[in-house]
C-alpha cells in the first residue's frame, strides 16, 4: 500500500486566501491548520503585510514560528516579535524608481513601509484601518533615514494592472515590482526580493525543498510562490493572472479553500 507524505511546509498568503472577507480565520480553517501541524507541517504565513499586521491573526489561527512579511523583505519570529532578517531597498535605487514612477504616472503618491511603521507623503492618501496608529506623514519619504522595506506607490486614477504595465519595464532593473489587489497600488522591493525567494531560503535552512511545500495565494505577488511550491493552489477568488498560471485551484477564501485542500491531503 502506497503512502502519501504530508507537506512539510504549508505556505499561505493571508488576505483573500487564508482569511475570510471580514479578515478573520474561520473555525474550519483553524481546525485544518491544527491538524496539519499535528501531521508534521510547519505553517508559514507568506504575506504582503508587515509584522505588526499578523500577530493577532497568528493568535486566531493558532500559528507560531516564522512568518515571511512585506512580500519577502522581512523574516519575522512570531514568538519573540523580532524581525530576524530584512532586505530593504537601496535608497538611491528607490529615488530612481520614484523618478520613473513620477514620469510614467504623474500625481502618484509615495509611502515607505519601514517594517515597524509607514511614512507617507501628502499625495499618498490610502489608510489601512488596523494600521492607523503606525502612519506618519512626512514631506519626503527619502529624507527620514528609515529602511525602505517596501516603497508603496498610489495612483487613484489607475488600476494596479495599468500601473504595473506602465512602469514595470522602466524600473524592473532597479527593483521588484508587484501588487496585491488594492486598486491603484504598487508594492516595490529590493531586486531579487520576492515571497518565493525568501521562502526558498527558509526551506533550505530547514533541509526542505520545493517539493515539500504546498502553497496558497490569490494575487500577483503570490504567483512566484505558487510556481515555486511542489503544489501551488490559486483561490477561486484569485486574480485572473493567478488563475491562469497556477497548476491547482481550490475554493474561495470565504469557502475555506485552504482548509478544503489540507483536509483532502490529510485524508
Amino acid at each position: 500500500m502506497s503512502t502519501v507524505t504530508f507537506p512539510r511546509i504549508v505556505a499561505t498568503d493571508l488576505d483573500g486566501t487564508l482569511l475570510t472577507s471580514d479578515g478573520t480565520v474561520s473555525p474550519r480553517t483553524r481546525k485544518a491548520l491544527r491538524a496539519a501541524r499535528t501531521a508534521g507541517a510547519d505553517i508559514v504565513f507568506v504575506t504582503a503585510r508587515a509584522p505588526r499586521g499578523i500577530r493577532e491573526i497568528a493568535g486566531q489561527a493558532g500559528v507560531t514560528g516564522t512568518a515571511i512579511c512585506s512580500n519577502g523583505a522581512i523574516v519575522y519570529d512570531l514568538a519573540t516579535d523580532e524581525i530576524t532578517a530584512s532586505s530593504p531597498l537601496d535608497p538611491r535605487a528607490a529615488r530612481e524608481v520614484a523618478q520613473a514612477l513620477a514620469q510614467a504616472l504623474p500625481g502618484i503618491g509615495l509611502a515607505v513601509e519601514t517594517g515597524r511603521n509607514v511614512l507617507t507623503e501628502a499625495a499618498y492618501t490610502r489608510r489601512v484601518e488596523h494600521d492607523l496608529a503606525f502612519y506618519r506623514e512626512v514631506s519626503s519619504v527619502f529624507d527620514e533615514d528609515q529602511p525602505i522595506v517596501k516603497l508603496l506607490a498610489l495612483s487613484p486614477a489607475h488600476t494596479a494592472d495599468e500601473m504595473y504595465a506602465a512602469v514595470s519595464a522602466a524600473i524592473g532593473h532597479l527593483a521588484e515590482v508587484t501588487y496585491s489587489g488594492v486598486e491603484g497600488l504598487l508594492e516595490i522591493s529590493a531586486p531579487g526580493v520576492t515571497k518565493a525567494v525568501t521562502l526558498d531560503r527558509l526551506c533550505r535552512e530547514r533541509g526542505f525543498g520545493a517539493g515539500d511545500v504546498v502553497a496558497f495565494g490569490d494575487m500577483p505577488n503570490d504567483l512566484a510562490v505558487l510556481m515555486y511550491a511542489g503544489a501551488g493552489y490559486a483561490m477561486a477568488n484569485a486574480h485572473p493572472l493567478v488563475l491562469s498560471a497556477a497548476a491547482h485551484r481550490t475554493l474561495s477564501n470565504d469557502e475555506d479553500g485552504v482548509a478544503v485542500v489540507l483536509e483532502s491531503l490529510l485524508a
